[in-house]
Formats: C-alpha cells, structure tokens, sequence
C-alpha cells in the first residue's frame, strides 16, 4: 500500500497536530531534536548579507535557530502551506519579540514565489519526506539557491549500527507510533504515518544522488545521533 503524502492529507494531519507539535517532538526525540538544529546552523556557513530560505518549516524551528545563529542580522523566511503550524510558528515570534527580520509566507515547497538565486541558504528540516513530489520540492529549493549558496535538509534516517539499530527500530515502528497517538490524537494517525514515511523514503547515498540530479555539487552527509538523523548539504 502505497503511502498516501498528498497535499490535502498532510495540510490536513499537520493542522490537526499542530498545537501539540513542539511538545511532541521534544517529548519523542527526548529534546535531542533541539541539538539536531543547533548543529544543522553551525554546520551551514553563512556567506553575506542575502537571506535564508527555510522550506516545511512547520512551526519555525529551524528558521528560529538561524535567525539565533545570526544575531538577526540577516532575513530569515520560513515556509510551510500548513496555516495552523504558521499559526504556531507566528505566535512564538511575537512571544520571543522578533520582529521583521524574520517572517512566514504560506506557500508549497513545489511551487515557492520566490525568484531564482535569491537565497544563500535554502534549509528543510523532517520535512522533505512529507513533500508529494521529492524531486520538484529539490528542484525548487535548488532554483532559488544563489550560485554557490548552499541547500542544507535535516532528516530521520535509519540506523545502521547494530545493535542500536534493531532496539531503535522496535520503538520507531511499535512505541513511538502509540505513545504520539495516545497524546497528539488525530484523525490523520500522524504518528502512524511518520515512521511509515522514514522507512519509505531515500536515505544516506540515496538521497545525496537525488541531491545531485536536481542540480547539487559536493553534497555529503553527517548522520547524527547514531544516525537516527542525517544531515546533508549541497552546493549549487
């Protein structure tokens, strides 16, 4: 059974979930995903004044860390076409005082209105997977990446060192699955779908050469946490 990551079923399982997200993602990840950005914004050299581009950025996480990283002193956008987790996203940035260095926009990673060699980064964090189509959502972050500005995604992975891999595996598949749905209930299983969308989707080689044929040169990749996550990054 193929699964379905359509635009109308995640805009609908993330708008469900979107109140709890934060919470739930430092409950699961036992807060490590916060160590996860932090290296992710350290990793990816900032080179001038032109802004940074977060794509699925859900409740601005990752936009967050890039506008900490740089003092506010460059544009940050964050993206998502979920308007409850913008909502979110929207809500903390007001809390925390930021003003209009750093902003969120409505928009699908497929299709974003941004003209092309805009950014210097171009970031996506435990989002690409959730993209329909893969390819035009690198295809998209690639077109609006300036010339040797970088493309930088931040994604579950699976580990491959045993015997952490098999003990990981049980509670990914069995434990995180029910424990998400018994806290975060919705009607979308989103956390049912999450380990369902790591399992299925390309990881470590895989995704660098996707990386690759959507226009990327030196990309590598740093699993993290025993490669529970993995961070690859591109030039374009």
């Amino acid at each position: 059974m193929n699964l379905d990551k359509t635009n109308a079923r995640v805009q609908r399982m993330f708008g469900e979930i979107a109140p709890k997200y934060d919470r739930m993602n430092h409950l699961l990840s036992m807060h490590v995903d916060r160590y996860w950005r932090w290296r992710t914004v350290r990793m990816v050299q900032t080179q001038d004044s032109a802004p940074i581009l977060d794509v699925c950025t859900g409740t601005g996480d990752l936009a967050f860390a890039f506008h900490r990283r740089t003092k506010g002193r460059l544009p940050v956008i964050g993206t998502d076409f979920c308007k409850e987790m913008l909502a979110v996203g929207e809500a903390k940035k007001q809390r925390r005082g930021i003003r209009d260095e750093l902003t969120f926009v409505a928009a699908d990673a497929q299709d974003l209105p941004f003209s092309d060699n805009h950014f210097q980064i171009v970031s996506v964090a435990f989002g690409l997977r959730n993209i329909a189509d893969t390819d035009r959502g690198l295809r998209e972050m690639t077109r609006v990446c300036q010339p040797r500005g970088q493309v930088a995604i931040l994604e579950f992975s699976i580990p491959a060192w045993q015997p952490f891999k098999m003990l990981y595996g049980w509670y990914f598949r069995h434990v995180l699955p029910r424990l998400g749905q018994l806290l975060a209930r919705n009607r979308e299983q989103a956390y049912n779908y999450l380990p369902q969308s790591v399992s299925e989707f390309p990881s470590g080689a895989a995704l660098a050469q996707r990386m690759r044929q959507a226009g990327l040169q030196e990309v590598r990749f740093h699993p993290l946490t025993l490669g529970i996550a993995t961070l690859y990054m591109g030039t374009k």
